[in-house]
């Protein structure tokens, strides 16, 4: 090797040096990567969330007949905002009580839905046969007294709502003659005509009632056609046992006073109405389901719930109703609450003069269930009674 080769080979080799030097000396130096992380262990698949509660409605009338099937529906929202995506809930408004509510009930059990309820007192024979056949369907019926081992019954002490109306309607009739607007002969209706009755008598013992039937839940024309047969009778005062606002109309149409029922009626007739006995299904609904939903529910049995549970209350009293109507209003509403007020404490006698319920005796459950006559101060006599 020439000098020369040496001393090229020399300068490269101390270049080198000094640029390794000035890299450390700026921190600069590259370092090993790091280890790839071990794999994580492979986590436990989360549980599937269970399909929502299939839940249907059968309703007799239409969603907005503003009463009965209103009242249902309020109801179904009431649980589909307790228990939001665990149910899913469904309807069919407009089910006659008659083969095609069979048809209508089957068809909800075939498409899946665990939880039916039928909410008229005509859907008993169809739900009772369709109920054998899906063991694994629970069926509730509203206001029935027939049940099964995958079928209940429940109802509301509408009753109690009638009587509370009638206190009022005793005290504002001016001609003591008050009307009622009857939908079928049985029971349920009969209870509630002599409830509104004895709660008008408490406070106007002079009162009387009239009654026309229109053989039906939810008829506008046939309503309107009882509800002016009753005013040109002599009635001021309207009360109904029918799912439409159409007996409010009328009163309003013709100058006289009335309730809503089932539903506050107000907006219908504003001028006419004195008050609305309503019904809130909304608590009976959310524990059925809440029932069904936890493994816990029952067939069966039968519920009858009123004022003490939620279920029944008299709402937007008429501004010129007195003030001691009013009072003496929450006075009953008080004692169905705690049980020192009992409507149907004896003597309680029919129209024809019979003693039903003895001097202080308080008439039970199964005797309201069999109801089939008029108290004294109604006339007429009840369809198909002996």
């Amino acid at each position: 090797m020439t000098d020369l080769q040496k001393r090229a080979l020399l300068k490269v080799a101390a270049l080198t040096a000094v640029a390794s030097a000035a890299l450390v000396g700026c921190g600069k130096k590259e370092e090993p990567a790091p280890a790839p992380a071990p794999a994580p262990a492979a986590s436990a698949a989360a549980p599937a969330k269970p399909a929502p509660l299939k839940i249907a409605f059968a309703y007799v009338g239409p969603v907005g007949d503003g009463g009965w099937t209103f009242a249902h529906d309020n109801g179904r929202k009431a649980i589909e905002k307790e228990f939001g995506d665990k149910i899913v809930t469904s309807f069919v408004e407009n089910v006659p009580e008659s083969a095609d509510a069979e048809r209508v009930i089957r068809d909800m059990a075939s498409q899946g839905n665990k939880l039916i309820f039928g909410t008229t007192f005509g859907y008993m024979e169809p739900m009772l046969k369709v109920a054998p056949d899906f063991k694994d369907v629970k069926f509730e019926h509203a206001t029935g007294y027939k049940q099964g081992d995958n079928m209940r019954t429940y109802d509301s002490r509408t009753y109690e709502g009638a009587y509370m109306a009638g206190v009022i309607a005793g005290k504002m009739t001016t001609s003591n003659t008050l009307g009622v607007v009857a939908s079928i002969p049985i029971p349920e209706v009969v209870r509630n005509i002599n409830a509104f009755t004895l709660g008008a008598q408490s406070s106007n013992p002079k009162v009387k009632t009239k009654v026309v039937w229109v053989n039906g839940w939810f008829d506008p024309p046939k309503e309107t056609e009882a509800a002016t047969s009753l005013i040109n009778g002599g009635a001021d005062v309207l009360f109904q046992n029918t799912d439409s606002p159409a007996v409010l109309k009328t009163a309003e149409a013709k100058g006289k006073r009335a309730f809503g029922w089932d539903s506050d009626m107000t907006t219908y007739g504003p001028k006419a109405h004195l008050a609305s006995a309503v019904i809130n299904w909304g608590p009976y609904y959310i524990k059925a389901t809440k029932e069904a939903l936890d493994g816990k529910w029952v067939g069966g049995g039968h519920s009858w719930w009123g004022v003490k549970e939620g279920a029944i209350d008299i709402v937007s009293i008429a501004p010129d109703v007195p003030a001691e109507t009013k009072a003496k209003v929450e006075e009953v509403k008080k004692g169905l609450v705690d049980g020192s007020f009992a409507i149907w404490k004896g003597p309680i006698t029919d129209n024809t003069g019979k003693v039903q319920v003895a001097k202080d005796a308080v008439a039970d459950d199964k005797f309201l269930s069999g109801l089939n006559f008029y108290v004294k101060g109604v006339e007429g006599k009840v369809p198909g009674a002996k």
